[in-house]
């Protein structure tokens, strides 16, 4: 199904790309090389176009919390983030200035996202800047009841180097991943609490999984388990997340895909059993269901259609 807008060539290198409604009704993806967001009607296995809308300077995550839907813009011209209001019927008009740039010029960022509760949007930089404290980080901005971001973000401290993507629990806890610049065999995950303030403070600091270039993470719907994708590795981690947010390294190779495979997006089956997985390098989606103590037995994978090596980003499962 064409988008209707251009790509950048390669992956976007970031989490989010493509983004499901809340409802699972409409989907919304990014044209990073057209600089546009793209809409459509979901109706069963079927897409129908809907919109296209312009998104800023190139557009490579999305988020949505209720009729809100904010864009990461990427362009090393202005790293920042930008709103929408979604209507009823899924298309997207833009905040009138709305645009707010990151606490730092180079941050390479890897992904936006919305607190649970949508007051918060949260910014993982991909990219260390020694120039500020911290050198290594994670925006938050407040949002306010008119929608609008707060104007400068709080810039948090990762815990571990080059925090790339989050995901958040319903209870405020998140999960973070931090590639250590793809330095073999040295992938972490930590955990925070997001404090109504915006501000986190952490919980497990840089738990290792012994692989390299963890990138991709999901929280299964019950809170209780946390799967990492690394892409150097061609392996997906497990690690349980306790109630207090604590993680510990269940299995740092639960999944081997194959050492080209370049595993990147993770997404859960809307009912939570199904893990389904992006594989840019070899052009496949690797599907999963997840057992008991967060274990994961592969039910195979579907090869073709997707470009292999570049291009492919972003996977939603319903």
């Amino acid at each position: 199904m064409r988008t209707r807008g251009l790509g950048i060539g390669v992956d976007t290198d970031t989490q989010g790309p493509l983004r499901l409604g809340t409802d699972r009704r409409y989907l919304y993806a990014v044209n990073a090389g057209s600089d546009e967001i793209s809409v459509f009607a979901v109706n069963g296995t079927r897409l129908r176009f809907v919109q296209k809308v312009y998104a800023g300077d190139q557009p490579l995550s999305l988020t949505l919390s209720g009729n809100l839907l904010y864009v990461l813009n990427g362009s090393v011209a202005g790293n920042g983030i930008r709103g929408f209001r979604i209507a009823g019927n899924g298309t997207l008009t833009e905040l009138p200035d709305s645009f707010r740039l990151l606490s730092s010029p180079i941050a390479v960022p890897g992904e936006v996202r919305f607190s649970p509760d949508g007051r918060i949007i949260l910014v993982t930089h991909k990219t260390t800047n020694v120039l500020l404290t911290p050198p290594n980080a994670i925006d938050a901005f407040d949002i306010g009841a008119d929608g609008y971001a707060s104007a400068t973000p709080i810039r948090n401290a990762s815990f571990g180097l080059r925090p790339f993507s989050l995901a958040p629990r319903d209870d405020g806890k998140l999960v973070v991943v931090e590639s250590f610049n793809a330095a073999p065999n040295l992938s972490a995950v930590s955990s925070y609490q997001l404090n109504p303030d915006a501000t986190i403070t952490p919980i497990s600091g840089s738990v290792p999984n012994g692989q390299t270039d963890v990138c991709w993470v999901v929280i299964t719907n019950d809170g209780r388990y946390a799967f990492t994708a690394n892409f150097g590795s061609g392996t997906i981690s497990s690690y349980s997340l306790s109630p207090t947010g604590a993680l510990t390294l269940i299995s740092g190779n639960a999944a081997f895909l194959g050492d080209m495979s370049q595993p990147v997006d993770l997404s859960l089956s809307a009912d939570g059993r199904f893990l389904y997985l992006l594989l840019r390098g070899t052009g496949g989606v690797a599907a999963f269901r997840i057992g008991d103590g967060g274990s994961l037995t592969s039910l195979g994978v579907i090869v073709g259609g997707l470009p292999v090596a570049d291009g492919a980003s972003g996977l939603a499962a319903y």
